[in-house]
């Protein structure tokens, strides 16, 4: 049995919050509960317009809240949104190596979405465990490209 990384997980990088209008989110998210945008853009691969909100101090964030809201009904936001409604979406921890992660969870028994990893928010590379194989629950692993 192959030894994980060592740790898995660096950090939690965001909690997804599937929501049906962007910007009304946005709005929510800011006036209600003081967080500030730190990113947006239109992901066309994953079906999606997302924003990254900052939870605390924007000066030195620790964790983000990303809202997705989906680009088409058939999208995986659309479905999950048309299934369950908003609320969170995923789980997602950030990784050194999103290919390291991948193999030593697949080596583990547990199945990832993607054979290869996906282009995420802001250019990240992504990868998902499949939600049956992590206590239902839509685990992302996400590597920054920018560190």
């Amino acid at each position: 049995m192959n030894s994980l990384p060592s740790p898995l997980f660096e950090a939690i990088d965001h909690v997804g919050i599937a929501v049906p209008d962007l910007d009304a989110a946005i709005e929510f998210y800011r006036d209600t509960y003081g967080m500030t945008l730190a990113h947006e853009e239109t992901n066309e691969e994953q079906g999606v317009r997302e924003a990254m909100m900052t939870v605390g101090d924007p000066q030195a964030p620790h964790a983000h809240i990303q809202l997705l809201a989906p680009l088409s009904p058939d999208s995986s936001i659309g479905k999950f949104l048309d299934r369950s409604g908003p609320g969170i979406q995923q789980m997602a921890y950030t990784v050194k190596d999103v290919e390291a992660a991948s193999k030593a969870l697949r080596d583990k028994g547990l199945r990832l979405l993607y054979d290869e990893p996906h282009r995420g928010t802001a250019g990240s590379r992504i990868n998902f465990i499949h939600p049956k194989d992590a206590g239902g629950v839509l685990v992302e692993l996400v590597e920054h490209t920018s560190h």
